[in-house]
């Protein structure tokens, strides 16, 4: 029998280990359960990805890629006349207005590094090029400090079911960036 050429099998087992992860968690994702959701042989999961791991590499690493589009988009973060600390707390305010599901399969992706030693890098290289993306208008320590709080303020509202506070993740952001003077322009706190 010929084999099948399928030059989009690869991207539709990421698809569907991403769909599985969503539906059933990281303890529902298998070979057999993904080829089943790719509709696809369980050698061709195999084929394209020797181990669990790479396959969740590849998923997470699609996930990172979604995350980055939407920061992308927000031209906001480029303007530096643009409160920083407002486009944070509603750019958190539209993730948490619509479905939930996908941010949590990112987040269930991303703490599944604290086991998956394979998932650390990419992980990282999230939280990294959302810093790259702050650093333009802050310095690099707090950068971090703000992906920090992000990831901080996301994970307490997806543990605990709690609605979004746009006020009060805009307070917190603010106690983390330089105050602004009249002019717009970075200040350094003071009398």
């Amino acid at each position: 029998m010929a084999r099948r050429y399928d030059p989009e099998r690869r991207q539709r087992i990421i698809d569907a280990a991403i769909r599985v992860v969503a539906d059933k968690g990281i303890g529902g994702l298998s070979h057999r359960s993904v080829a089943a959701e790719a509709d696809v042989p369980l050698g061709s999961t195999t084929y394209h990805f020797k181990t669990l791991d790479e396959l969740m590499v590849a998923a997470l690493r699609q996930a990172n890629e979604g995350f980055a589009k939407v920061v992308a988009a927000r031209g906001a973060f480029d303007d530096p006349r643009a409160d920083l600390a407002d486009d944070l707390a509603a750019m958190l305010g539209e993730w948490f207005a619509g479905d939930r599901t996908e941010l949590e399969l990112e987040y269930e992706l991303y703490l599944a590094a604290l086991r998956k030693p394979a998932l650390r890098p990419v992980a990282a290289e999230c939280g990294d090029g959302f810093a790259e993306v702050l650093r333009r208008r802050t310095d690099p320590v707090t950068a971090q400090a703000l992906v920090a709080l992000v990831d901080g303020i996301s994970l307490q509202v997806l543990l605990t079911g709690a609605r979004y506070d746009e006020a009060y993740a805009r307070e917190v952001f603010n106690r983390l960036l330089p105050a602004k003077g009249a002019d717009g322009t970075a200040r350094e706190p003071g009398p």
